[in-house]
């Protein structure tokens, strides 16, 4: 069986993953708050772990491996959408909700196992605040549960923090209700306008920590193999998990992963900077789902991501150029053992990508195409024949691109008799202009559509 290495935040080194149970394999990764668009940074973390759930399937077998994103749907930033816009809570969370799917479908994400809703499981919580008040981890005031952080000795281990050296204030909400600045809430009341259930507490509604402990409890059980997410999570929500889960007795996550953040143009992604879009900005631009993927996949996920425009570009031409030989379905090939070796290398997908390269320099199509299914690409071969067989974000036909490489041909061959290349230079110019690049070498002309490609410069050539 493949070995596969993972970096264990936990641990802070690289480890051999070996399952609790090989029939099950069990990941939990944290999902979104669904009050709106997911913006670009967003689909880094579910490109990265399908990645790694697509790796599980291949290693232990499709049936022997669950996958649980959770979806938040009781929150703040949800209730404050609902009294801007006036309309009720449940709908704009059915509404975002299915725009997260389509979304992350679109950037070729599976759906997980399960995709458990917050508000569904209100009553898990209850019971497990209730038991950590009766171990004396948490208690009560004035209608809040709070988990008492100086309970757990390890707090602080998986983000590297000390207790004593966390400032009162800087990162957690100072009340007057607390026993401890650094301890958080695990229940809190709700006014007559706000989502609320009944509890031992009084009418309130959950903490945000407490979701993912007792949804990943309830789905996965005891103890489970691989808890994921976004660097950011580390402190204090992933902190506060372990904390909370742990106290419940419960043994938790063993391997602990997450991915660096993304940048816009090498800087923080930032609606003041104007460098602010969603997903479905790109896909509305036309940029396709696999062109997003790609670019993601370049870069390691436990590097720093930087989106250009340049590396769009870049994964446009690379896509347009192996899809016009690799997209025979037909073909059943195995996925190449130094693919799978590289991603399997805690998820190496710039080497396996690296590797893609040189499997199609070498003219290796089946293969190519095997690997690229394996990343995540061509999930959908009828609907994606049709966008890339035709030519990548091209309004042409192969046809006219081979009429307009012809003419180019024709007027280069004239020029070297003549020694007047004018023709030449004009025909390269408006192709160039009309987002066309040109390729010539002594075999012949290639026009290769790029992004921005405009057809309608092109009116009036042939």
């Amino acid at each position: 069986m493949t070995e596969i290495k993972l970096y264990n935040t936990k641990t802070r080194k690289k480890e051999v993953f070996t399952p609790i149970n090989a029939d099950n394999v069990q990941m939990y990764v944290c999902g979104p708050t669904v009050y709106d668009r997911a913006h670009i940074g967003n689909a880094r973390p579910v490109i990265v772990f399908d990645t790694l759930f697509r790796l599980l399937r291949h290693v232990y077998g499709e049936s022997h491996v669950t996958y649980v994103r959770n979806f938040t749907d009781v929150d703040d930033k949800i209730n404050a959408r609902a009294a801007e816009s006036g309309r009720t809570i449940g709908e704009i969370t059915q509404e975002t909700t299915q725009w997260y799917l389509d979304d992350m479908a679109a950037v070729g994400a599976l759906e997980p196992t399960h995709m458990p809703r917050a508000t569904a499981y209100i009553a898990q919580m209850i019971a497990m605040i209730a038991d950590l008040i009766a171990k004396g981890h948490a208690y009560e005031a004035e209608g809040h549960a709070l988990f008492r952080v100086r309970s757990y000795e390890q707090y602080g281990a998986l983000s590297g923090r000390s207790v004593d050296d966390m400032i009162a204030g800087a990162r957690v909400e100072v009340a007057p209700y607390k026993e401890d600045p650094l301890d958080f809430v695990l229940w809190k009341p709700s006014s007559a306008e706000q989502p609320g259930w009944d509890s031992p507490w009084g009418r309130g509604r959950p903490g945000w920590h407490i979701e993912c402990s007792a949804m990943a409890y309830d789905l996965l059980g005891d103890s489970f193999d691989i808890h994921g997410g976004g660097n950011d999570l580390q402190f204090p929500h992933h902190e506060n998990e372990i904390a909370q889960s742990k106290c419940a007795g419960h043994g938790f996550a063993n391997y602990w992963m997450h991915n660096e953040m993304l940048q816009v143009e090498g800087k923080k992604m930032s609606k003041s900077l104007g460098n602010f879009f969603t997903v479905r900005d790109l896909l509305d631009q036309g940029v396709p789902g696999e062109v997003i993927r790609f670019v993601m996949l370049s870069t390691h996920y436990r590097k720093p991501m930087d989106w250009t425009e340049k590396k769009r570009v870049e994964a446009e031409k690379t896509l347009y150029n192996w899809s016009k030989h690799h997209l025979d379905f037909s073909v059943a090939e195995q996925v190449p053992h130094e693919v799978v070796r590289l991603v399997s290398d805690d998820l190496n997908t710039a080497g396996a990508i690296a590797e893609i390269h040189k499997l199609h320099s070498a003219g290796q199509h089946s293969e190519v195409l095997a690997a690229l299914r394996f990343l995540g690409f061509f999930d959908e071969p009828e609907e994606l024949l049709g966008k890339f067989a035709g030519g990548l974000l091209t309004q042409l036909s192969e046809l006219e691109l081979f009429n307009f490489a012809h003419l180019l041909t024709q007027a280069r061959q004239t020029a070297m008799q003549t020694k007047d290349f004018s023709e030449v230079d004009r025909l390269k110019t408006a192709f160039i202009e009309a987002g066309l690049e040109v390729r010539m070498s002594k075999e012949g002309v290639e026009l290769v559509p790029s992004a921005g490609f405009d057809p309608a410069k092109l009116e009036g050539l042939l």
